[in-house]
């Protein structure tokens, strides 16, 4: 554990820390400079504002660190306010306020081992922040819509009383309609009937193909594994095309032979497409939660009498339900956001939300698609934190990390 401690001595101020939080005031002024038409002197000033901010910050030592963070981020809004971007500037003055303090104080060492060499520190923390913009970047077109589904306007872009913070230009409007039009509270009914449907089907059947095909004894499982997971590498309209094939003529068997309502039979084909697509996520989530499962536990089960049935459902379901729920979680997203299949093998009546939504792109723009969106976002946020606890509970139980 000696080689785990944290070492937080403060690194020289004029050869390290000055010149370090004055390359990311050359980013932030280059940025700002092109904003005003001139990036040489942005950059410049940039500089010039990010090494005197960590000189300042260095000699008050007696102010705690998060009240000098706050205080640089309000004295940059405050400043950006004057040329009308309070905002933009706060968040700047933050993150400089933040950078400055974490190299000045040599916590940008903390968590490292002490036998770092400067350039492994460097890579550490290059790596840190190489991970923090990858996250960024795949979190920043959701800010946008997000941010316009809350315009007072029937616009597409950001208003003035948007940019400036102004309750004028913030409404509940557009979220109203969604919930208030039959034009989308019946296609959201449709995914409602639909995505759950799909998601029993898929952990059914998931489950006990993973259960199976983990078998050393089943002959050629490698192969049925391929198979059973192919629609998830397979390109979606390559498949949406092959089930409309498939399906056609079969809704059209059931149809004229056994007299089944137009209807159903076009919610069943939907059901039985997204099932297909779902099911590889429940075959890989249960097939990792088996990798750790102990096997003499069944082994046991069945000394004492247990019939298949009852060891499956009261010794290995327990143990494995944290990966069939993240399983069935992920059946959920796929058939619920789900759109080229939908138009392939469904009707009219099975009209689905992201149908509707693609509907609404191509043919009439609405705000209103940024308030589903934004709904949309929040229930696979809220889905996909759920895997995550479940995820960890499984380690917790397969003893891989602690409780």
């Amino acid at each position: 554990m000696s080689e785990l401690l944290v070492d937080t001595k403060r690194p020289n101020l004029l050869t390290f820390t000055m010149p370090v939080v004055a390359v990311l005031g050359v980013m932030f002024g280059f940025v700002t400079g092109n904003i005003f038409g001139n990036p040489a002197i942005g950059a410049l000033g940039g500089a010039v504002v990010g090494a005197g901010l960590a000189g300042i910050l260095a000699k008050i030592i007696a102010i705690k660190r998060w009240k000098k963070i706050w205080g640089v981020a309000v004295v940059f809004g405050v400043v950006a306010a004057i040329f009308g971007g309070f905002f933009g500037g706060f968040l700047v003055g933050l993150s400089m306020g933040w950078f400055a303090t974490w190299v000045g104080t040599g916590k940008y060492r903390s968590g490292v081992p002490i036998y770092y060499t400067p350039g492994q520190v460097l890579w550490h923390c290059a790596f840190l922040f190489i991970c923090a913009f990858v996250f960024f970047f795949l979190i920043a077109p959701l800010i946008p819509v997000v941010w316009l589904s809350f315009n007072a306007e029937n616009f597409f872009t950001f208003t003035p009383e948007m940019l400036s913070f102004k309750s004028a230009g913030y409404s509940l409007k557009h979220y109203r309609d969604f919930l208030g039009t039959d034009e989308w509270m019946v296609p959201l009914k449709n995914s409602l009937i639909i995505a759950p449907i799909a998601t029993l089907i898929s952990v059914s059947l998931g489950t006990l193909a993973a259960i199976g095909l983990s078998q050393s004894h089943v002959p050629g499982r490698q192969v049925m594994m391929a198979i059973l997971i192919s629609p998830m590498i397979v390109p979606l309209i390559i498949s949406a095309t092959g089930m409309f094939f498939f399906y056609a003529p079969l809704g059209n068997w059931l149809q004229l032979n056994l007299g089944l309502n137009q209807a159903f039979v076009g919610y069943m084909k939907v059901i039985l497409a997204h099932a297909v697509l779902g099911i590889p996520f429940v075959i890989i989530t249960v097939t990792a939660t088996l990798v750790g499962f102990d096997r003499s536990l069944t082994r046991a089960a069945a000394n004492m009498g247990a019939d298949p049935v009852t060891t499956f459902f009261r010794v290995q379901m327990p143990l494995i339900l944290p990966g069939v729920i993240s399983g069935g979680l992920f059946a959920f997203i796929t058939s619920f956001d789900e759109v080229v299949v939908v138009l392939f093998v469904g009707s009219a009546r099975q009209q689905t939300l992201p149908w509707q939504m693609y509907t609404g792109l191509r043919e009439q723009i609405s705000p209103t698609i940024l308030a589903a969106a934004t709904i949309l976002v929040s229930v696979s946020i809220l889905l996909l934190t759920t895997v995550e606890l479940l995820r960890r509970r499984s380690e917790r139980l397969r003893g891989m990390s602690p409780g």
